[in-house]
């Protein structure tokens, strides 16, 4: 397990310091936030642009701890081109398949599940206690939220946020940027960008 830069010294970013210090991974290297945050027990480095000159320092590894979904995307990629690799961190009480996989820069939080045969790509973030069945394709810089429950073979798009406590039924296909406000219950399909709340789920006027 490689030492770590965060980025991101926020909310997400002090769960994925739980997570880490509960794995056993290494103290992380030190934090980049443009608002000058603070993570405990770990230095503060400066702002995100300094990434492409620790990384000419030596450090080589990193995890884009951000909530919002595009921000996190596209700085995750944009530290993959100056050379950093992104390993998934997982917490030791989350649950993933053996034919499951967690792309890079992903993360899944406690008591997290991935069934068999499914698949988050990279950027995911499976938030405590939600359960992602077996064939879905969740697609890059998701957020499944706490205690979101996805049906067998559900696919998200890109970007796509699946609210606190919101279930999707099996098969369903959720566009990109779609947001599932929390606690919907979705029965149909989603369009991309478009925002559904409700029991059962509806779209949001505007």
């Amino acid at each position: 397990m490689p030492r770590l830069l965060l980025i991101g010294a926020g909310g997400h970013g002090r769960a994925v310091l739980s997570a880490l210090r509960d794995a056993g991974w290494p103290e992380p290297a030190g934090v980049l936030d443009d608002g000058g945050g603070a993570l405990p027990g770990v230095p503060c480095l400066g702002p995100v642009s300094r990434a492409a000159a620790l990384w000419r320092d030596g450090l080589r590894a990193a995890h884009v701890a951000l909530g919002r979904n595009a921000l996190r995307r596209d700085i995750g990629e944009s530290l993959l081109a100056i050379g950093f690799a992104l390993p998934p961190i997982l917490h030791p009480s989350a649950v993933l398949a053996r034919d499951a996989a967690l792309g890079e820069g992903g993360v899944a939080m406690p008591r997290a599940v991935l069934g068999a045969a499914a698949r988050a790509g990279p950027h995911a973030i499976l938030n405590s206690g939600c359960i992602v069945e077996h064939d879905c394709v969740i697609g890059p810089a998701c957020h499944v939220a706490p205690g979101a429950v996805l049906g067998g073979g559900v696919r998200l798009g890109a970007g796509v946020l699946i609210g606190l406590q919101a279930g999707v039924g099996p098969g369903l296909r959720i566009g990109d940027d779609a947001i599932v406000a929390l606690g919907a219950a979705v029965v149909a399909d989603v369009p991309a960008g478009a925002t559904v709340a409700g029991v059962p789920a509806r779209p949001l006027p505007g």
